[in-house]
């Protein structure tokens, strides 16, 4: 049988029999047991009664949230000429073209954004077996394919999240560090849920959200009701 340090036993005991609760609850009680020495992130996984090996139940958005995410996101944009200096001034931590698509080929990926302009996208388009696993794919849907490259490395920055539903049905997400008050987790959760709540496709049958769970990196999980969840701020 497993052994569990102090703090990992102490924390089960403090989640034990708790489920389904109000996301202040568990808000609460995922911030009162991160106590890693690190600043953790609040995670949130959203089982969904889809199948996104269908494309009409393929669910993916993304969700600006109101408090950001407490992370420092690092941002790529391929552009040239104007735009690549707009990128610059708009704070894109890499700009690039040709040079930039040979990086990333080379195995070098030191962002966690990647944004393009739509004539870029041929070159782009190279790299979908190395972005497309990583979420990287510069997508038209979600924003980051774009003549407005300003606009979107400050939504990067500012805390825009992106989601894609797994193979297995699921959302995983973080949606701000355990030092937030509880009332920017709330929010930022809720506005998460709204979003999710927003993409549900057309091919989806049955309950669409079936169980939303939270956590901190690491913490346990507790299960949150969906009503509460994706109740109005």
């Amino acid at each position: 049988m497993a052994k569990f340090g102090k703090r990992t036993t102490a924390a089960r005991e403090a989640f034990a029999g708790k489920s389904d609760v109000t996301v202040e609850e568990a808000v609460a009680l995922v911030k009162a047991n991160a106590t890693a020495k690190f600043d953790e992130t609040v995670e949130i996984a959203v089982n969904l009664g889809v199948d996104p090996r269908h494309a009409d139940q393929m669910v993916r958005g993304v969700v600006g949230l109101p408090n950001g995410t407490g992370k420092t996101v690092r941002v790529a944009v391929f552009a040239r000429g104007p735009k690549a200096d707009e990128a610059k001034e708009a704070g894109a931590d890499i700009v690039g073209a040709e040079d930039l698509m040979e990086t990333i080929q080379g195995g070098t990926i030191e962002f966690d954004r990647c944004i393009a302009t739509p004539d870029m996208m041929p070159i782009v388009g190279r790299l979908g077996k190395i972005l497309g696993p990583r979420n990287l794919m510069p997508n038209p849907r979600v924003g980051t394919v774009t003549m407005d490259v300003a606009d979107a490395v400050k939504n990067a920055k500012g805390g825009e999240v992106q989601f894609k539903v797994e193979k297995a049905g699921v959302i995983h997400a973080g949606v701000g560090k355990a030092s937030f008050d509880e009332g920017q987790l709330v929010e930022n959760i809720r506005a998460f849920v709204s979003a999710v709540a927003k993409a549900k496709p057309a091919g989806a049958k049955g309950a669409y959200m079936k169980k939303i769970a939270l956590s901190s990196t690491m913490g346990p999980g507790v299960s949150v009701n969906v009503d509460s969840a994706n109740a109005a701020e």
